[in-house]
């Protein structure tokens, strides 16, 4: 199904990439079909489909339109800084919804909780891009304090830890757009699978046995809270990955999701398609790992 998708949806994208590549040149109707037969794409679709078919089963993923490059190759240069943003991201997030989650539910109604629950409850509302864009002119534009878009800075020729400091620097903004976000779900989620637990039997049982409350909590409620909470983590994980065209278009970050937002104008077909079949992968990766993990954690599953 991937696949299908993969190919046959971005043939309905609008656009001709004869003539885009070529826009701002003038070109006669007879170079634009040359062009086209250099693509590929004179053929028939399904002819186009089983060509398409037949190099990704030898991991071949085409050559890109507008790069002129394997897209293998330029997914390979592209997904270490996605993975080093989506990685940041998703540690801020977890960190951070999974702490304030079960604080806020041990607290129930307290100011605390409804301060949490609705800062948490507006940010999952909030379109990512958007959130980016409000970041952007406030932090980079206005203030001035951190970079309006790369992950180097232009020109310079930092190494080690001048590098180092310099690619962090840049990543501020852009992670906790991503991280500001997805917090929020762990937040809720965990905040509700805690307040279930709360009223079981067994907590009673641990109170009565002298443990104090912050012991109950972090020994025996949050444990349990913890086994709904897991598939979400992992669906999350996928999510950033694929949900970082946005984040990573508005702050010009160069990973997938910014040659992703560059292939559409094209349209670029063959580095849609291998950036679509990447975000899918891991997806399908990070839901089969839940499942193992899941088992993992609960005695049930593994007894049944």
């Amino acid at each position: 199904m991937v696949v299908l998708l993969g190919f046959f949806a971005f043939r309905i994208l609008p656009g001709d990439p004869a003539r885009s590549l070529t826009q701002g040149t003038r070109v006669s109707p007879e170079q634009l079909d040359i062009l086209r037969s250099e693509m590929g794409l004179d053929q028939p679709l399904l002819a186009q489909f089983w060509r398409y078919l037949t190099e990704l089963l030898t991991g071949n993923l085409g050559y890109s339109y507008i790069y002129n490059e394997p897209v293998s190759q330029l997914i390979a240069d592209r997904i270490g800084p996605t993975l080093l943003l989506t990685s940041t991201a998703f540690l801020l997030s977890i960190t951070l919804g999974l702490w304030l989650g079960q604080r806020s539910a041990w607290r129930r109604g307290s100011l605390f909780d409804r301060t949490h629950t609705g800062i948490a409850l507006t940010l999952w509302s909030v379109p990512t891009f958007w959130l980016g864009l409000l970041l952007l002119l406030a932090f980079a534009g206005g203030l001035n304090w951190f970079p309006s878009g790369g992950m180097v800075t232009a020109g310079s020729d930092y190494t080690g830890l001048r590098m180092v400091l310099d690619v962090a620097h840049h990543m501020v903004l852009p992670a906790i757009t991503m991280a500001a976000v997805v917090y929020a779900q762990y937040l809720l989620v965990m905040r509700a699978s805690l307040l279930e637990e709360m009223t079981s039997d067994y907590l009673t049982t641990a109170r009565a046995k002298g443990l104090n409350e912050d012991k109950v909590r972090r020994k025996h409620a949050v444990p349990n809270a913890l086994l709904p909470t897991v598939t979400l983590v992992f669906l999350a994980i996928g999510g950033l990955i694929s949900g970082g065209v946005s984040v990573e278009t508005v702050f010009s970050w160069p990973g997938l999701g910014y040659l992703t937002f560059q292939a559409l104008g094209a349209p670029d077909f063959p580095v849609l398609q291998g950036t679509f079949v990447v975000f899918s992968s891991i997806v399908i990766v990070m839901n089969f790992v839940a499942d193992i993990v899941y088992r993992l954690l609960d005695p049930r599953l593994r007894a049944a």
